[in-house]
């Protein structure tokens, strides 16, 4: 066997099961899973009636890089949502489609490292752990940046320079999972700058890019700041998105990664290889929803509602802020994440996820530890009932 299998940790929600092994919760009131960032709202019905009319291309073996339509839905939304200009995503060479964005950020590790000795990849902390398992998979040093706790962003320039030296690949997300954080135009010019300065690529992990609360702000992308700073060729530089969050489509597997044309060209060469590539009708179901942006607006008036009602009855009893993008909520909670994840779980049926599952220990400190990480996919009463008995645990543990 492969001896990098070993050092991948447990998935966090593999942690969350053994945590709550010895636990039966109450039969009384209906579990709520707020554990996990799966949207639980319908996927927009002109998407499934695309899938069912192109039904007839599961016939057929779909192409790697996926279908020239679908190529150019990807570049022709990205140069709309990040001002970039007319033409400057080539489909195909700039922009590929990918079976979900979990799939491309661990892929693309394989693809970029190792031409360094003592290669490092480095990653927010708290983090999503695909960054990381996809470092030691390919043979690299994770380094943990810790977010910063009034910006909830990592400060990667306070690196060691020869930390950074050995950098090959820097994940980045925004916003964040699961601070919430959005990077902005003066962070992502500083990620520029040092990615040229000490050679690396920066992975842009923007799934959760179309959930934020003000329509008139969009959180900005990698590439538009590279665009803004005369990058015409997006040169080290890679962002992510996805349909299974602005969509609401997560079983689709389906996104796109778009950038650096030299470091895509590399990267379809192992996705062929993989043989990782959506079935056709998959493919023209994404088209048309990359093509619409009236569900994406109506999903994000849903969470807009939820977070305003949720926030309102946590707010006496929890250290808790709405994040600036995404649909996670991370407050800090009495005695610890495990701890409360257990007893809210023992004691109203409500799951949560501790928040040092997603951080790492670095220097003696984890900080996910004093939080966990709440997931508001559910549909608005749903949350309002988790909310309440999230806010009795809360006050009972206070």
């Amino acid at each position: 066997m492969n001896p990098r299998l070993a050092a991948l940790n447990p998935y966090p929600f593999e942690r969350l099961r053994a945590l709550f092994e010895d636990v039966r919760p109450p039969s009384d009131r209906e579990p709520i899973n707020l554990g996990i960032g799966e949207p639980k709202q319908a996927p927009p019905d002109f998407v499934l009636e695309t899938i069912h009319r192109e039904r007839a291309g599961f016939a057929r073996y779909p192409t790697t890089g996926g279908t020239r339509g679908l190529q150019e839905a990807c570049a022709r939304w990205a140069e709309a949502r990040f001002h970039l200009p007319g033409g400057g995503l080539e489909p195909g060479r700039n922009v590929i489609p990918v079976n979900g964005t979990r799939e491309a950020l661990f892929g693309v590790a394989q693809a970029v490292v190792g031409a360094k000795e003592r290669p490092v990849v480095a990653m927010p902390n708290p983090l999503y752990q695909i960054y990381e398992g996809a470092a030691l998979f390919a043979g690299a040093e994770p380094v943990y940046v810790a977010a910063g706790s009034s910006s909830g962003l990592p400060d990667f320039a306070g690196l060691p320079a020869s930390v950074l030296d050995r950098t090959e690949l820097l994940y980045i997300c925004s916003p964040g999972n699961p601070t919430g954080a959005v990077v902005g135009h003066d962070q992502y010019r500083e990620l520029l700058r040092l990615a040229d300065q000490h050679d690396f690529l920066i992975a842009a992990d923007e799934c959760y890019s179309e959930i934020y609360p003000d329509e008139t702000d969009p959180p900005v992308g990698l590439l538009e700041v590279a665009a803004a700073e005369g990058r015409s060729d997006f040169r080290r530089c890679l962002a992510f998105h996805s349909l299974s969050k602005r969509s609401n489509l997560p079983g689709l597997r389906s996104g796109f990664v778009a950038g650096d044309a030299a470091v895509i060209e590399a990267f379809l060469k192992l996705r062929t290889y993989l043989g990782n590539a959506t079935p056709p009708p998959l493919q023209e179901a994404a088209v048309a929803a990359w093509s619409d942006e009236a569900h994406v607006r109506e999903n994000r008036a849903a969470y807009r509602e939820r977070f305003a009602r949720v926030l309102e009855i946590l707010g006496p009893a929890l250290d808790v802020e709405a994040p600036a993008g995404g649909f996670y909520l991370w407050p800090r909670v009495p005695g610890g994440g495990e701890q409360f994840a257990k007893e809210l779980y023992a004691r109203e049926g409500i799951t949560v996820l501790p928040g040092a599952y997603l951080g790492r220990e670095v220097e003696g400190q984890n900080p996910g530890t004093d939080h966990v990480r709440i997931a508001l996919v559910d549909g608005l009463e749903r949350c309002e009932d988790a909310a309440w008995r999230i806010r009795r645990v809360a006050e009972a543990l206070q």
